[in-house]
Formats: structure tokens, sequence, C-alpha cells
């Protein structure tokens, strides 16, 4: 098994908890800017929305707008409209505690709403077996996005494709009557606000959700999907009136946020430190993880009218208070995002096997498709519009996208060509059957393993450069879902538009058959097409199917020298089994295919891509596409035992915590991995480095201060159980922890609830009767 640290334990808040007291106590706290949505009239639209851009996009850091409660609508944004008009729909509402989903209808989860929140007290919020019910990711109701399209600015909004002034009522609505800007055929030229809208409706993923929560609900620590873009409007709370006959609680919910820059800081802190993936989203942190930490925490309350804006890869995470808050969430996707996304989001959500909703790729294929529509035919008057140069700078920015994700799917020039190569006519529903990331043109299928055409077994190419596949590991054969001409014949097409309005490109944006003469390494389809040719095929059909899979012992944590042998009179060398390379780090014998080799003539090394990825922080991928790659050993950073030894060697000490992942039971039944088993961390090797946690997190926060300073220019944590609730309270507050118990079973006795809501409520006060 691999190695394992004490993981941080779920702690959750007071209902007493003070947040005011607690930021202004606590020197890494920090309270979110904010801004009242008068503001907004008072400087205009345009202003607001380069406010956006910097402080949220570029800084990377969150922004509450307030207000926006005295612009609702409150005769439909309540508790009262939603239980008269969806009653009885019926939704999946998440059960916090037992990890698991209760079906109920939204009335009867509104009627017990103050059931589910008299249940805490100061005594008992750390019982484990009371219930939190969250009614999350439930669809918004029509009438709520009709109302909030008027009030919410255009270039926020869900799915907004043109940000649209027409019908949009709300704050800086007054000074938003610019000009046009219009092309020959009588177009609206103006960026989107969510490249989302560029995508076929089919094709869209529908993310404008609803949440409604009591005291104690919460959502985990986590990034928003795909690095996108965060907007969350509270809609209503409870007030602490009385409300159908129930006394009430107020309603808030607390945030606790990160900033863009500290993104890596971040992820380290969680994997080193509280022995949690910030990826997969399941840890909660406690207050005094956050208290710790070495990065600045950003705290607000949220309330009524108060929308939060959060920052791409910005973790966060949301504590809810009171009897009642609702909330309207989505997302947006921006040029800036998508960078993001495919840069820095998708590899580790790849990695943990997250699903890629979003189809990053496809996006800017048609956002592409979209801005080059709108461009075509703009009049020399309207070149210099502000609107089409804003068009246009995301154009040219979707462009380089493009020009990387085509020329990670050319072939390579030197091999013989892809004669079978199957066409797929895209429609976005293609996943990869291993990571569940969406593929968007071609990727590898095994004809081997699919016994019905439903039951294809389809890998992208980033994971079978990973060593991923189904268990026949090699003779897949290649399938695309856009004819190759077709792309290259839109590349050329988009690139003389990008030079027509600025020539100047032409340095930077070449054509394609240049760029992909002079990358400098391989391409991420040529990688899979030698890998396929050097990967043996596992015939799976026989009985007892042999699948190469690396050993565990064949990756240690922290490799020791091998045992010594006593001397024999027959030499090792004459046994077949000696023949077979070894890697250099863990000695363990291999076939090359699962070796990587040096290129240095004078150096016969191997390694294999267990060690290099644990040991050295490298991926298969980055070895295989790298031409002339070095070893470690030649490039003078070898950390195994002998090498240490050697004063010119300056060991390599991994910069990343890797807590490793089984990913079998998420990914096709049919998997395996060839290359790396990516269950095993790299604890061991940290362990053997020092473990200098502080050390890598200071490195991290200096890598994001220089990023983020550049990016403006340019434009006592303890691992413990939940302790027995009779434990720390004197008899006194034991006798009316039973009557508060006793008060609150009668008052509510007569409530109908679902057997498992009322079986999980009255279970501590049947206990403490």
């Amino acid at each position: 098994m691999p190695a394992q640290r004490p993981r941080a334990a779920f702690e959750p808040f007071s209902p007493n908890l003070n947040i005011s007291a607690l930021v202004n106590s606590t020197p890494n706290f920090e309270e979110v800017v904010r801004i009242h949505c008068d503001a907004i009239d008072e400087n205009g639209l345009e202003n607001f929305e380069k406010l956006v851009l910097l402080h949220v996009v570029v800084r990377g850091l969150p922004l509450v707008v307030e207000g926006f409660d005295k612009i609702l609508d409150s005769s439909v944004f309540s508790e009262k409209w939603l239980r008269n008009h969806y009653s009885a729909k019926q939704e999946q509402a998440r059960d916090l505690t037992a990890k698991k989903n209760v079906p109920l209808t939204i009335g009867h989860y509104l009627k017990n709403m103050p059931l589910l929140t008299d249940q805490w007290n100061e005594y008992n919020y750390k019982d484990t077996s009371l219930q939190r019910l969250y009614l999350k990711d439930i669809d918004c109701p029509k009438i709520w996005h009709d109302c909030l399209k008027k009030i919410i600015p255009p270039f926020l909004f869900y799915l907004n494709k043109s940000a649209d002034l027409e019908s949009f009522e709300g704050p800086g609505a007054r000074t938003a009557r610019s000009s046009k800007a219009r092309n020959a055929a009588g177009k609206q030229v103006a960026k989107a606000g969510d490249l989302m809208s560029c995508l076929p409706s089919d094709m869209r993923a529908e993310n404008l959700m609803c949440y409604i929560g009591h005291e104690g609900t919460y959502t985990p620590a986590h990034q928003e999907m795909c690095a996108s873009l965060g907007q969350n409007l509270m809609v209503d709370a409870s007030d602490g009136s009385v409300e159908n006959g129930n006394a009430t609680q107020p309603g808030s919910s607390v945030w606790f946020m990160t900033s863009s820059k500290d993104r890596k800081l971040v992820s380290e802190y969680w994997n080193s430190v509280l022995g949690h993936d910030i990826n997969i989203e399941d840890h909660f942190a406690q207050i005094n993880a956050w208290k710790a930490a070495p990065f600045t925490t950003y705290i607000v309350e949220q309330r009524p009218g108060d929308f939060i804006l959060v920052p791409p890869l910005a973790a966060h995470q949301v504590w809810n208070r009171g009897t009642r808050t609702m909330k309207v969430a989505w997302n947006r996707t921006t040029v800036e995002t998508l960078e993001r996304a495919l840069n820095e989001a998708l590899p580790p959500s790849r990695m943990v096997c997250r699903d890629e909703q979003y189809k990053n790729k496809a996006i800017v294929f048609y956002s592409l498709k979209h801005y080059s529509a709108l461009l075509d035919g703009v009049d020399e008057a309207n070149l210099r519009h502000p609107r089409v140069q804003q068009l246009q700078n995301e154009f040219e920015q979707l462009f380089a996208l493009y020009n990387q994700i085509i020329l990670s799917e050319s072939f390579s020039q030197t091999l013989p060509k892809e004669k079978t190569v199957e066409y797929i006519p895209f429609d976005s529903n293609i996943t990869c059957s291993y990571c569940r990331g969406n593929i968007f043109n071609r990727f590898l299928t095994c004809p081997s393993c699919a016994t019905t055409p439903d039951d294809a077994y389809d890998i992208c190419m980033e994971c079978y450069a990973m060593g991923r596949s189904c268990a026949c590991v090699s003779k897949l054969k290649w399938a695309e879902q856009f004819r190759w001409s077709e792309l290259i014949e839109k590349h050329e097409i988009w690139r003389q538009q990008l030079l027509t309005a600025n020539p100047s490109l032409g340095e930077r944006f070449r054509p394609f058959r240049e760029e992909r003469a002079e990358m400098g390494r391989k391409s991420l389809a040529q990688i899979c097409q030698e890998e396929l040719k050097r990967r043996p095929w596992v015939d799976i059909t026989k009985p007892k199917p042999v699948v190469e899979v690396v050993d565990d012992l064949s990756e240690p944590e922290a490799p020791s020298p091998p045992a010594k042998r006593r001397k024999t009179g027959r030499s090792e060398k004459s046994t077949p089994k000696s023949k077979a390379p070894r890697c250099h780090i863990c000695k363990y014998a291999e076939p090359t295919w699962k070796l990587a080799s040096c290129s240095n003539p004078k150096c016969s090394l191997k390694y294999c891509y267990g060690s290099l990825f644990r040991a050295f922080n490298m991926l298969p991928q980055e070895i295989l596409e790298t031409i002339g790659w070095e070893c470690p050993r030649c490039r003078k950073i070898c950390s195994c035992g002998a090498c240490r030894k050697n004063p010119r060697m300056t060991p390599f000490e991994p910069t990343s915590t890797s807590l490793g992942h089984d990913t079998s039971k998420i990914a096709d039944p049919r998997s395996v991995e060839s290359l790396v088993d990516f269950r095993h961390s790299n604890l061991g090797w940290l362990k053997k480095a020092g473990s200098d946690e502080i050390g890598r997190l200071r490195k991290h926060q200096e890598e994001a201060d220089a990023k983020r300073n550049q990016a403006l220019e340019d434009n006592s944590i303890q691992v413990e159980f939940y302790p027995d609730m009779s434990q720390g309270l004197d008899y006194s507050q034991l006798e009316l922890e039973k009557v508060a118990q006793a008060a609150f079973h009668a008052n509510y006795a007569d409530i109908p609830v679902d057997p498992a809501l009322e079986s999980s409520i009255l279970a501590p006060v049947n206990s403490w009767g």
C-alpha cells in the first residue's frame, strides 16, 4: 500500500461563531473588498467592467457587489413564491452526513428547514450523527433567470453572447447606452461575456443552479470547474421572523476564499499539510487550518443581495448559517479562463478523473467561428471602435489557443502516413473512457474491447501518453471528429483575418506547416504514434491475460541500495533474466518500452517512468515529447543513493506533493496503467529530501507573487476523531442540553418528515431522554 499521512479532520463551525471578531484577530485573514451596486451607476458600466477585469481576473481577488436586495423583486425571490410554485417538484437533496442523496420535494424541504436548523446549538454542533441536508445544484426557475437577466450587468450574466443592453435595467443601465459597432451584415460586433454561449445549444453545459441550505450545510473547498469565473448571488434568506408558524434564525453564508495567484501554494498546502487533494473537492477545512495557512484568506459573510465574484482557480469553501439561505450561481468561460483551463486546470482534473463538462477545446473552435463571422465585413470606420478592438484582441488570444490545440494533434512528419483514421462527425459527446475528459478531435479507440457500438473503449491522447489504456495496451485505432483538412483550412482563414487587421502578427502566427516544422518537440499525436509501435499488444481473449503493470516493489517510496547477494559459482550474466534492462533508481527489471532511455551516446542508463514521476516531478508526456532527452544523472540532478555520494551531483528535490489516487473505481473497468502506478505517493521521496514543506510553500509563494506582479505590469492543525458528546460538558450543561432537545422535540413533533430525516434528527433526542 502507498504511504499515507494523517488527514485533517472535518470540524464544523459553531452557530455562535463571530465572523468579524475572527477576521480582526487573525493576521492572515482579510475581508473581501465590497462595493455597492449604486457605484456602478455613478462610475459607469464600462468602468465596472474594467474593475472586474483588473481586480478579479488579473489580480485574481474576490469581489462582492452588495445592494442587489433593493433591486430584486421580493415577491418572486422568496421562500413563499418557491413553495407556491415548485412545492411538488422532486429533487435530490445531498445528505452531507451520510454522503448520499435523499429524494424529497422542494415544498417538504422548505417546510422542515426550521426543524433541520434548530437541531444545532453551541454544545452539539460537532455531533456527527445529526443530519445535514443540502438542496444543491437544482435547476434555476425560468422566471428567476429572466428577472436576473434584467438586473445583472450583461457581461457577467449566464450564457451572454453579445453583451446586449436592450433589456438591461440594472445598475449602470442609464450610462450604458453607448454607440454600437456593426459589420456589413448589420450584426452587432461585441465580445461574448460567456464563451460557452458560442457552442451550439445542445453542446452547452447548463450551470445556472440554485442552492438552498440550512445551518450546518456546506460546500467543501474547491476551485471552479475548468478555471471558470464564478458568480453567486444570495437572493433570499430567513431574517429571524416567524414564517409559517415557526420561528427562524437569520440566514447567511460564510465564505473562505483565496486569490488566484496562490493556487499552487494552496494546492501544495492541501496536499502536504492537510493530506487532501484540492482537485477532488472532498474536504471542508477547519478554521485552524486556514489560520495556519501561509497565504492570505479572504472572508465574507454573504447576506441577501450580496453578489460574489469568484476568481479563476481560487480555492473557496462555503458554510451556511441560520434557518435558510437561497442562492443562484453560474459560471462563465472567458478567453482568460480557457487558457488556464487547458494549461493548468485540466491536467490535474485528468489525473483524478474529474468530468470535463465545459468542452474547452470545442469552445475555442466555435468561439473562433463566431468571432470570425462578426469581424467579417467590419468597415474601416468601425475598426477602431472600442468594442471591435476588444473582440479583435480576444480573437487573437483564441487563435493562439487553437494553434496550440491542432499542433498537439498533428501527426509525425517523418513516420508513415496514417492510412486508416476513422471519421466520426463531432457531436461533443465522446469522452475518454479513463479520465472522462471531453475529446475534441483525434483519439484512440480499441477494436478488441468493444462488445457493442455503444460500448467502445476510447482513450484521449493525453491519457495514452501517460500509459493509460485498456488491457490490450496496443493495436488501438485512430479516430477523428473533424476532417484534418478542414481544421487546417480554418487555421489559415483565421490567420489571414488576423493579419488583415494587424500585419505585425505575421511573425507570431505563421502558416501551419512552418509552425509544425519548428515545434522543437514531438506533438502529442506523434508520441501516441510512436508508443503504439513500441507497446506490445495483449490478447485479452486468453484465459489469463498477462498485462505488464509496474509492480509495487518497483517504485519504493524511499529507495535503498539493493541487498547484497551471496556469490554463486554461476555467473549472473548468463541468466536470461539479467539481460532485461533495469531502472537506475529502483533496479527493477522492465521491458524497454517501460523505461526512458538517455539520449547521451556515452550514457546507457534507463529510468522507469514511476521513479521519474515521483522523484523528479516528470510526467511521461514531458519525457516522451522531448527530442534528445537527458537522464537525471547526465543533468547532474540524480537523487539515487549512489549518485548522492557524488560531490558533482545536486540531487533533485521534489517541488510538490503527490498523494496518489486510486482511479480504478472511476475509470472504465477495462482500464490499466502500464507506465506509472499513480496510486503511489511521493511522500517517501519528500522525506528523503528533508520534507521541507515550508520551503516548498515559500517557493510557490514567491513564484505566485512574481507572476501576479508581471500581470499587473502587463495590464496549529491537529488530526483528531470526533469526541464523545458528553466529554468536556459538566452535569449542568448536559442537563441543559436535554431540556433543549426535549423542547425541540415538542415543538416539531407534529411536522411530517421523511423517514430518513426523522430517524437521523430524533435519534439524539431518544438517546438522551
